[in-house]
């Protein structure tokens, strides 16, 4: 039974595939990638933030979870997950929907590593449009998982965000999140079919290579990337700390507005130099590779079983 799902599988052409498999598999995908791995997301924001924090100085991203769940409680990491969830979901869905679509389109639906430019340029069509859609998600998430964060909830910091700064804070690093999204995301597309070239020449349904060729290709692609992420960071935080001498406390102050890329850059290099663009490598790193090999599991199992059963009910 399980070779003859193989067998329908293969038989579905990419174009034959219905949108809402897609965009079903991707929403489940996408839900996964970003929530499992969380606590190292939340890690690798306040290493990149330009607020001193305890994390900074541990040794590995294992030990700053570990000051974080100790100083703070077991939940501190977890903050500003909802966030991401909600803006992930649709992101996705419309991501690998729209990955596949171009990839059906620019290569006929063939395979092979002749057309690995046209997985890259799937990529980067995709990225355009889930952007769009997470940078939003992104801003409240970056900001509930700060040191000393002010928000008692995701929907308080976008509501706060919103009255102090405009619509335009939720886009402030759009252009940062597509400069590295773009290489990412076409490093990362191109790998993965790569690597699925590779280990799955056939290119059926196979757990075991969806898993390596995702992580795979999801820990080149961070670490690639992860200079533009560190400005991404800054942007999407706005905020530094300051000591209150009166009551030894440290509150967030958001009064220094970094601009835009060029500015956010100058004040990292200022302030941490070259080694301020690797902040938080090792945590991304760790967060993308199982993030992302999850992701492409998914994926492509309930792509597998929404397709059997649309093929088998038809």
């Amino acid at each position: 039974m399980g070779g003859g799902g193989e067998d329908e599988y293969e038989s579905l052409p990419t174009h034959s595939v219905p949108i809402q498999v897609h965009l079903t598999a991707g929403a489940l995908a996408g839900a996964v990638e970003h929530c499992v791995m969380f606590p190292f997301d939340s890690v690798k924001t306040r290493m990149q933030s330009l607020c001193p924090c305890p994390e900074t100085k541990c040794p590995t991203p294992v030990h700053s979870l570990m000051s974080i769940v100790k100083r703070e409680g077991w939940l501190r990491p977890l903050r500003g997950v909802n966030a991401v969830a909600a803006g992930s979901m649709p992101a996705h869905a419309l991501y690998f929907t729209v990955y596949e679509k171009m990839k059906g389109y620019l290569t006929g639906n063939s395979a092979g590593h002749s057309n690995t430019l046209a997985y890259g340029a799937s990529g980067v069509v995709a990225t355009l449009i889930h952007d769009a859609i997470m940078n939003p998600a992104e801003v409240v998430k970056q900001r509930m998982q700060m040191a000393f964060s002010p928000y008692g909830s995701s929907l308080e910091c976008a509501r706060c965000v919103y009255n102090r700064e405009g619509v335009a804070a939720f886009y402030r690093s759009y252009t940062t999140q597509l400069a590295m999204n773009v290489p990412f995301q076409a490093i990362h597309f191109m790998s993965y079919e790569f690597w699925q070239h590779v280990l799955n020449p056939e290119h059926k349904y196979d757990p075991k290579s969806h898993l390596i060729a995702g992580g795979l290709a999801g820990g080149l692609a961070a670490a690639l990337t992860t200079p533009m992420d560190c400005v991404k960071t800054v942007l999407n935080t706005q905020q530094a700390a300051e000591a209150d001498p009166a009551n030894r406390r440290i509150f967030l102050q958001a009064r220094y507005r970094y601009r835009g890329i060029s500015d956010a850059v100058r004040t990292i290099y200022s302030q941490r130099g070259l080694s301020g663009f690797s902040c938080g490598l090792q945590a991304r790193v760790i967060f993308q590779v199982p993030a992302t090999a999850l992701s492409w599991s998914v994926y492509e199992l309930f792509k597998f079983m929404l397709s059997f059963e649309g093929g088998h009910s038809s």
